[in-house]
């Protein structure tokens, strides 16, 4: 679905969100910021938005993983133009289950794709093992509301615009009406702090992010 879809998603994500996506990104870049990591994973990193946004840290390497060959093609080439590619390196490799050594990375981020584990427990573990000890994590997801008037208001977008926007840009109905699908079948606020928990994540907490509509999830190790 995502290789159908990739040359087309970075324009529909900042189109269909009002380009409100960008600043959910500087703020997941903000928390990491706060240890000066150098070496950065993105986990299901797609085209790379996130970890271009993670050079502004100057880090001495990030690494973006996916299993979408095609998404990955067009993140190589954003890096390309905007000449980062030394930096950022993007890489073929299933998220849960990552080649890369124990406490490796100083940060890992992912943004918009932890819903897209098969095996959210088993993604966030390697999350963890593949995370120096001290490190910091950043996961942002799109989210429910919860308050009156964003919550109707969301839920027609969500449900009926959205995907009729998506299928006219990407030609792939499919995908867009998987987005709020996939986001009514996310765990909870709380519940996800759990399993975040549960894998051995630290200080594990979220905060709303323009009233609700995603969540920015952070803890350590």
């Amino acid at each position: 679905m995502f290789d159908k879809i990739a040359s087309r998603y970075d324009f529909i994500n900042h189109f269909l969100s009002l380009g409100i996506d960008i600043l959910w990104r500087k703020k997941a870049i903000n928390e990491i910021g706060k240890i000066n990591p150098k070496i950065i994973l993105d986990v299901a990193t797609g085209t790379g938005d996130l970890a271009v946004e993670a050079t502004r840290l100057n880090p001495k390497k990030i690494i973006g993983i996916d299993i979408s060959k095609n998404m990955l093609e067009v993140g190589r080439n954003k890096m390309k133009r905007k000449s980062i590619e030394k930096i950022v390196e993007m890489i073929y490799g299933d998220s849960e289950n990552m080649s890369f050594e124990d406490n490796t990375f100083d940060a890992v981020t992912a943004g918009f794709g932890v819903r897209n584990f098969e095996n959210i427990d088993k993604g966030l573990s390697e999350m963890y093992r593949v995370m120096k000890i001290g490190g910091k994590l950043a996961i942002l997801e799109p989210a429910e509301p919860n308050s009156f008037p964003f919550k109707q208001l969301y839920t027609i977008y969500f449900k009926f615009i959205l995907p009729l926007i998506g299928k006219l840009f990407s030609k792939d109905r499919s995908a867009y009406s998987y987005l709020p699908e996939s986001v009514a079948a996310f765990p909870s606020r709380q519940k996800f702090i759990e399993k975040l928990q549960k894998a051995g994540f630290k200080e594990a907490k979220y905060k709303n992010l323009t009233f609700g509509v995603s969540l920015l999830y952070t803890a350590t190790k």
